[in-house]
């Protein structure tokens, strides 16, 4: 099968496109036809070596994936040959991959695999991030920085569908329109780092306005004097959720914290499915339920086929990507 691998860690330059044997599914697992793949910040770090967690080399990046289940494990009983499934394991950027049983999930007949392959991981993320750890309540306020990304668009969404009044911010102001058109009430453009002090304290103000009178959770991928200023603009008892750091680590002042009587949690979703039995199947059975809806949509901004793939992560370093980049292997149906 042919595969995308890294040998060496590095950039997308890195990456090969090489030929691998087809894997064996082992106990209560499935081997997956890929259709589609998608892209996410983190596959990129991971090729680097810049994530909190290091694969053995080689191995074939991506995590998310749909397609048609090829083979079954000893053991797997919910899933057979031919079934349409969205999955989250490992080496999605290949022909075939392998995830558990308990990973796969089925495809909404009406679903195409593009959108399928870009469900679980960001809007997973999303909905435990808002739901589990920021606790957001209908009519509260949410800021949302990187609001055109996979994950930041899906927090947009989201915290629409759970009836928050959201604030969208991104780089540009087409990256906020595309907030706007999914429901953020207000929207920000903010500049690109590096900053002088005038312009942070004009940053400052920029953010505190549009999130008035204070926000209830700052939901947060992009870290950075962003994170760092947001806590400024947080309400009493307001949550701060750090989902990642594509700019860098911000500096929390724990004094503001203190004075609005705020949190700040962490959001490891992956960490969290594993430890929490049966909690990915209940937020994939929300989610497509609200797809079902209209309510939410994974906004698949670009897609590249296999051969293209190191070009995807390379968008997703930039920052340039809006929405998800998938790989496409094969057609639909």
């Amino acid at each position: 099968m042919r595969a995308i691998v890294s040998r060496v860690p590095g950039g997308p330059e890195t990456l090969e496109l090489a030929e691998l044997d087809i894997p064996s599914p082992g106990p209560g697992e499935v081997l997956v036809a890929v259709h589609a793949a998608a892209l996410n910040y983190p596959d990129a770090l991971v090729i680097a070596d810049r994530y909190q967690l290091r694969r053995e080399r080689p191995f074939v990046p991506a995590m998310e994936f749909s397609g048609r289940v090829a083979a079954v494990g000893e053991g797997v009983t919910l899933l057979k040959v031919g079934d349409r499934v969205m999955a989250v394991g490992r080496g999605a950027l290949a022909e075939y991959a392998v995830a558990r049983e308990d990973r796969c999930f089925a495809i909404p007949q009406a679903m195409p695999h593009d959108e399928a392959a870009a469900l679980l991981v960001t809007y997973g993320t999303a909905l435990h991030a808002l739901a589990d750890r920021g606790r957001l309540a209908p009519g509260e306020r949410l800021l949302v920085f990187g609001a055109s990304g996979g994950v930041g668009l899906a927090a947009v969404q989201i915290g629409t569908a759970l009836g928050a009044q959201v604030v969208a911010a991104a780089s540009t102001p087409a990256k906020v329109a595309q907030a706007a058109a999914w429901g953020a009430d207000r929207t920000l453009v903010y500049p690109r780092l590096p900053l002088d002090p005038a312009a942070q304290k004009a940053l400052g103000r920029a953010i505190a306005q549009a999130c008035e009178p204070g926000c209830d959770v700052v939901f947060d991928p992009v870290g950075d004097l962003y994170g760092a200023l947001s806590l400024r603009a947080l309400a009493w008892g307001g949550r701060y959720l750090a989902i990642g750091f594509a700019a860098g680590i911000p500096s929390l002042a724990a004094n503001l914290l203190l004075l609005k009587s705020a949190d700040a949690l962490g959001v490891y979703w992956g960490a969290w499915i594993d430890r929490t039995p049966g909690a990915l199947s209940g937020q994939v059975e929300r989610l497509v339920d609200w797809w079902s809806q209209g309510r939410i949509k994974p906004m698949v901004s670009r897609v590249v086929t296999l051969d293209e793939a190191p070009s995807g992560f390379a968008s997703l370093l930039e920052r340039s990507a809006t929405g998800k980049i998938v790989v496409r292997l094969r057609a639909d149906p």
